[in-house]
């Protein structure tokens, strides 16, 4: 008896992720807002804001997204909330890719998402380690540069990417980032 034919591998999707928080570490402190944009495809992304989940914050580290924390902790949802949200819209996609967790640095905003995933749904839908793609990792590999030419403003200059500003709102970012790092898939492929 033949076995039918295995469906074809779907095509990994990255998702370029970022995100604002009130302080340097999850748990202590918060993550504020979560960003999440599909690589090559700007019309999926994903946006929440989340309530503290601590009283401790660092000022320094609010002021950079500009979120009214008092506002936060009024209208924003709960954290387990928020995170079961952004799994079903990750989860969500998983009929057209396989998605892949992306950032630029990848140690920062992974911690969150990644702390975040395990903490209040108690599995992460990107995977059981949090892996993914550090940006600016792929941007040394890729260009043969030291880590101090891999910021993004210097891959931006260097694809001559304009008016993709970083504005600090975890969705806009997202995009950006998304957007930077399509370019940076089209480089490669073009020096190929």
């Amino acid at each position: 008896m033949d076995k039918p034919p295995k469906p074809p591998r779907l095509p990994e999707l990255y998702i370029a992720v970022d995100v604002e928080a009130d302080g340097p570490i999850p748990g202590p402190y918060s993550m504020i807002s979560l960003g999440m944009a599909v690589v090559g495809r700007p019309d999926l992304g994903f946006y929440t804001e989340l309530r503290p989940i601590s009283d401790d914050f660092v000022p320094e580290a609010l002021a950079v997204s500009a979120l009214d924390r008092d506002r936060l902790l009024r209208e924003a949802p709960a954290a387990e909330e928020a995170m079961a949200a952004a799994a079903k819209w990750i989860n969500g996609l998983r009929k057209i890719g396989r998605p892949v967790f992306l950032a630029g640095p990848a140690v920062f905003d992974g911690m969150f998402v990644h702390w975040y995933f395990l903490r209040f749904l108690g599995k992460s839908p990107f995977s059981a380690s949090g892996a993914g793609i550090d940006m600016r990792s792929y941007w040394m590999g890729m260009r043969g540069c030291e880590w101090v030419s891999s910021r993004k403003s210097i891959i931006k200059q260097t694809l001559k990417l304009e008016g993709l500003p970083h504005t600090h709102h975890a969705g806009e970012d997202a995009r950006e980032l998304a957007e930077v790092f399509e370019a940076m898939l089209d480089a490669r492929a073009e020096s190929a």
